[in-house]
């Protein structure tokens, strides 16, 4: 007979139904009813068993819906201009991109504001899902003025990323970072195929040569697909 606790025989049997992927990334997995049945135990500790999971990353819980296996989370670093092309070909994936959108616009007054441009000005603009294994991970929407980066427009981002374009043409010296946890519009949640209730992470990020600002961007990201890491060194 196992002699440890039962909450941890059902963490076990779970956790190595995962890693044999009997249950895959994304599949529900049994109720807390059905696991209580099969194991004869209360509720109580099949519920202490799940909620152990989700904290460990195995398993991921939405109200209503049920218990679902995590898909790992792609990471990027936080306090850094990264490609994500390359950080996807990094962890050995496949990437490719979508271009949703590359025309030129008026700039609104959150443009505007964000580049120190006039209201109204002319803007180019490019809206790009980015996939990691054929998944969408990013919602990039990027604005550049046209005295900036004038042949924005005649790129093709599916070969190249904007940020990859950004830094062939200029030295990125600085940039800002602002992370807010967001419910998806509905133009995140069809292109990044998710729930209306399910929260993401989006980067409002502006990036700089010297003193000239290059780009304003918002990024979109799959709360339960992604995470940001930041690594700093603080004083002794």
């Amino acid at each position: 007979m196992d002699p440890r606790p039962r909450y941890q025989q059902i963490k076990q049997f779970i956790s190595d139904a995962i890693r044999n992927q009997s249950y895959a990334a994304g599949d529900k997995i049994p109720t807390e009813a059905e696991l209580v049945e099969q194991f004869s135990v209360s509720r109580m500790t099949v519920n202490k068993a799940l909620r152990d999971l989700v904290q460990e990353g195995l398993l991921v819980r939405y109200p209503g819906l049920g218990t679902f296996v995590a898909t790992p989370k792609a990471e990027s670093p936080l306090a850094a201009v990264r490609n994500i092309a390359e950080e996807v070909r990094a962890r050995g994936h496949q990437y490719t991109s979508q271009v949703l959108a590359l025309n030129e616009q008026a700039a609104s007054e959150l443009v505007a504001t964000q580049l120190g441009i006039p209201l109204h000005s002319c803007v180019f603009h490019s809206l790009i899902v980015h996939l990691e294994n054929q998944l969408p991970i990013q919602l990039e929407e990027r604005y550049v003025a046209t005295s900036v980066l004038p042949h924005y427009l005649q790129q093709d981002f599916t070969q190249k990323t904007p940020n990859q374009y950004l830094s062939e043409q200029y030295t990125l010296t600085s940039m800002e970072h602002i992370v807010e946890a967001i419910l998806p519009n509905k133009q995140a949640q069809h292109y990044l195929k998710l729930d209306a209730h399910l929260p993401c992470l989006q980067v409002s990020r502006r990036t700089w040569s010297g003193e000239r600002l290059i780009s304003f961007a918002i990024l979109t990201h799959p709360g339960d697909r992604y995470k940001l890491r930041s690594v700093m060194n603080l004083p002794a």
